[in-house]
């Protein structure tokens, strides 16, 4: 029978190729003997492959590993018949049937079959740019677009707008140019010539001048330009952290909190210094890394005089 797509693939095209590498990777994990720690005595010789000669700690895996060469697929389905030689595989197979989606998003509430699939969604929220290129190390969220992007170095292509016929090295650039050609802003500030599509953007921007804030906290009195600033202050008073990490569990106060923390699960873009060319997750470690080569120390102690490099906040 034909394969069946799962909602992963259609997030990436790149996913098919992703699961495959990962499943050699992933299968001892995922089918783990019952009684190893029982036979590590029993099992103290190094197992080698008569065919490719890797050497495997436990002969039970290299019996796992063996069906790369025999071709041999143990896990069927019953309901299409397809066959898989990890159960790995299988489990992730069904849930094509059950329409079961253990992994959900924590920013959007999106479901998906397999963690991986749910890695890759992520970085939409995250921006997370895995893929760099090796030629000018501009990085990329999805692989397609490393490989379509490597096309400038190798073959100098270009990307022509079917309007105005300018050209692009970037099919991005293109997109963003194309947005010129479309139908102007209708929505214009009298003050300062702002333009909007939409007219409660207009309405929300014009509080900007004349310093109206609609928003009132009953606590603490604070007043706010926006709602969106208001809901977010509130969860001071209240505690409320409705961001929740769907891979480890922590839960934040702000969105913009939650995407940051992300990074270091989806492997997010880095901040690099422009001395030393280290590498930091946030903007905050590299400014604080910078003191380094500046010589600031902008943290002084009143009673000594003492001035320190760092200045730690704890955030709730």
């Amino acid at each position: 029978p034909a394969p069946v797509k799962s909602e992963d693939d259609e997030e990436n095209p790149q996913s098919s190729e992703l699961h495959l590498n990962q499943e050699e990777e992933n299968r001892d994990s995922v089918e783990p003997e019952p009684h190893w720690c029982l036979q590590s005595g029993m099992e103290d010789k190094t197992s080698d492959c008569t065919a490719c000669g890797k050497t495997f700690e436990y002969k039970s895996r290299l019996l796992k590993h063996s069906r790369i060469h025999t071709g041999e697929k143990p896990f069927s389905c019953s309901v299409c018949k397809a066959t898989f030689t990890w159960k790995h595989s299988f489990v992730q197979h069904m849930r094509i049937h059950t329409g079961e989606k253990p992994f959900s998003c924590s920013i959007c509430s999106q479901r998906f079959s397999r963690r991986e699939g749910l890695t890759r969604h992520m970085r939409r929220h995250t921006g997370g740019k895995p893929y760099v290129c090796s030629v000018c190390n501009e990085a990329f969220t999805w692989k397609q677009n490393l490989v379509e992007h490597t096309k400038i170095h190798s073959t100098g292509e270009t990307f022509r707008c079917s309007v105005c016929k300018a050209d692009f090295k970037k099919k991005q650039s293109l997109l963003e140019h194309k947005r010129t050609h479309r139908e102007e802003k209708s929505f214009i500030c009298s003050v300062c010539e702002a333009t909007f599509r939409e007219k409660h953007n207009l309405v929300q921007h014009m509080r900007i001048h004349t310093g109206e804030k609609p928003f009132s906290c009953s606590v603490c009195e604070a007043s706010f330009t926006r709602k969106h600033s208001f809901e977010q202050h509130m969860r001071i008073h209240t505690g409320e952290k409705p961001f929740n990490c769907s891979f480890c569990g922590l839960n934040f106060s702000r969105k913009k909190n939650l995407l940051r923390h992300m990074r270091c699960h989806t492997g997010g873009k880095t901040f690099s210094c422009s001395v030393c060319k280290a590498d930091f997750r946030t903007k905050h470690n590299l400014l604080q890394h910078a003191r380094i080569h500046s010589g600031e120390k902008p943290f002084s102690c009143s009673e000594s005089n003492h001035q320190n490099k760092k200045k730690i906040l704890v955030l709730i």
